[in-house]
């Protein structure tokens, strides 16, 4: 089904609590006049399929479809990308900042962390190669003494620490600059997993954020519980969604997982 017609369908129908499958078939008609009853039965299994539309009762829907998250990385954010980029080329790599959370948390913050993470072998050459070209505060895996005490006390901190294999990411191109950034996903997981140095989105704050992303936008939770995994966090985060999230996820645990 080509692209343009889904977005007019999720035009036309998202601002309604409720359509039936007359009217999805009327809606199709335009597009396809001599549209048979078996083709519109596959039409609405491949709007389901890919998360389109919902069913909420025999034979009515509701638009599912929600936007992909995309990032607005920071000067600061960019110019450790262009670092990163000229000195450790086809090296894997994910920036991202905490400045992005001030849209879903219910406190905003103004100290800045932004987390920079780097393959295994290559951790300790960033930092010093970071810390000697660039004016910020940058802390290689810092321990509680420096979070508590540094950290905590910075306007914007600059965090070196290990890639976790396969983790989700996401490349952006500004000007010239291309930087890889995590997706909602990775950065779901890592306030969870990262406790101590994201102390102060914890507890109800954890639940505001995962909340308002979850309502806002798509999630993949494949991706999400397969990097939670990795990080040996998969089923604290199961558990921790089951136990705050149930409304806001509709039974996407019991559904799909």
């Amino acid at each position: 089904m080509p692209r343009i017609i889904e977005n007019r369908l999720i035009d036309n129908f998202k601002g309604r609590d409720s359509f039936d499958r007359s009217e999805l078939y009327e809606f199709y008609l335009d597009f396809e006049p001599d549209l048979k009853e078996s083709t519109f039965s596959w039409r609405i299994y491949d709007l389901k399929k890919k998360d389109i539309i919902k069913t909420i009762g025999r034979g009515r829907y509701v638009i599912s479809y929600k936007p992909k998250y995309k990032a607005n990385p920071s000067e600061n954010i960019l110019k450790i990308a262009r670092k990163v980029n000229d000195q450790f080329e086809d090296i894997d790599y994910c920036i991202w900042e905490t400045q992005w959370l001030n849209q879903f948390s219910r406190h905003q913050t103004f100290n800045k962390i932004i987390l920079v993470e780097i393959e295994r072998e290559f951790v300790d050459s960033l930092y010093y190669y970071l810390n000697d070209n660039l004016r910020m505060d940058i802390y290689l895996k810092p321990d509680e003494k420096d979070i508590q005490f540094y950290i905590s006390e910075s306007d914007t901190s600059v965090v070196i620490q290990r890639l976790v294999t396969r983790a989700p990411k996401s490349k952006l191109k500004v000007g010239k600059t291309s930087v890889f950034v995590a997706t909602l996903e990775k950065i779901m997981v890592d306030l969870f997993a990262e406790e101590r140095l994201f102390h102060f989105y914890q507890g109800s704050e954890m639940t505001h954020i995962y909340e308002n992303i979850i309502k806002a936008y798509s999630i993949n939770f494949t991706k999400l519980f397969s990097y939670a995994k990795r990080r040996k966090k998969e089923q604290e985060i199961k558990q921790f969604m089951s136990s705050h999230l149930l409304n806001t996820l509709d039974n996407i645990l019991n559904d799909r997982y």
